[in-house]
């Protein structure tokens, strides 16, 4: 596939498909893309009960395709919907699902730089505008794949992010959770922020402390070290993040996992480097950030080299360039 539209906006040409009712769930099918007939009362549709993952399959060198992280994936999906008082699906189910989808769709999977995008989805259905205050009785699990390239337009560039020091990206008891509420909490923000500023993405840091975008985890990056925000449950625990904290480690940089304040942020500026790091960006360098109304460069505002480094290192396990040492990724 030699050009792909923008990102996430084409999708595969079947989804796995299972149903809750009655205190299990159905055999899961293989069924084609196409709308989901759901009661207009439907529980998610009042109710936000609603949970999502977000992963990806690479076409190897070897032209063989593989999930990245699998586990990982399954496991958040699950304890999303455990928080969200969903039907939690067992890993089996949800990993068959998830493997049964991208091989029946393995043909669109496009070539490095692109991958499958693959969104497993899982929606309280329940035809009950009543139950504001109890859990949907009946769900729906699918999985969307969609062929994708890079995340942000225009490759491997340095961004520009506007830092958001007074209002948080989302409720801090729902800031692990992979929901939509979340992203949509963080979208009036971000548009604003775009408006006025000309950013890419907002780098929530509410009382000045350091969080995330709206859609990835934040690192400090220096040839000797990675600095992150520690995982507190205010925000997501990014499988990436964890990737590249791995990869980081086995190169010998220190991993500090800790509160960044904006004078710490500002201050690495001066030498450093910071990206942001997701299922869909990898590892984005950033340039410019603006906090406050003043522009503040990261380095030389440029594409940092240890971000590239690290970022290229990622990628090459996914699509077996390198040796994969942590059995992250899982043939289908």
């Amino acid at each position: 596939m030699s050009s792909l539209p923008p990102f996430g906006t084409v999708f595969g040409d079947t989804m796995a498909v299972a149903r809750w009712a009655d205190g299990s769930w159905s055999a899961p099918s293989i069924e084609p893309v196409a709308p989901i007939p759901m009661h207009p009362a439907s529980h998610v549709l009042h109710y936000g009960s609603a949970c999502f993952e977000g992963l990806k399959a690479h076409k190897g060198v070897d032209g063989q395709v593989r999930i990245f992280r699998l586990d990982r994936h399954v496991a958040r999906l699950r304890s999303s919907a455990e928080r969200l008082c969903l039907p939690v699906p067992d890993a089996d189910l949800l990993s068959e699902m998830v493997v049964a989808t991208v091989r029946d769709n393995a043909d669109l999977v496009p070539d490095t730089p692109g991958s499958l995008y693959v969104r497993p989805t899982l929606v309280g259905t329940a035809p009950n505008i009543g139950a504001a205050g109890s859990p949907s009785s009946e769900a729906m699990l699918f999985i969307l794949t969609s062929p994708v390239g890079e995340y942000f337009s225009g490759g491997i560039r340095p961004l520009r992010l506007a830092v958001e020091t007074a209002r948080p990206r989302t409720t801090p008891q729902f800031g692990s959770v992979k929901t939509g509420a979340n992203y949509a909490m963080a979208l009036g923000v971000t548009m604003e922020a775009r408006a006025k500023h000309d950013v890419a993405q907002v780098l929530f840091a509410p009382n000045g402390v350091l969080q995330e975008t709206g859609a990835s985890n934040v690192l400090l990056i220096r040839s000797d070290r990675i600095v992150t925000p520690a995982i507190d449950g205010s925000f997501l625990e990014g499988v990436t993040r964890a990737s590249i904290l791995a990869l980081g480690s086995d190169r010998g940089l220190d991993i500090e996992e800790r509160e960044i304040s904006i004078a710490d942020l500002v201050e690495w500026c001066n030498d450093g480097e910071v990206a942001l790091t997701g299922t869909a960006a990898i590892l984005a360098p950033v340039g410019t950030l603006i906090i406050e109304g003043d522009e503040v460069p990261v380095g030389d505002g440029g594409v940092g080299e240890t971000t590239l480094a690290l970022r290229q290192e990622l990628v090459d396990v996914q699509v077996a360039r390198s040796p994969d040492r942590h059995g992250w990724t899982l043939e289908v």
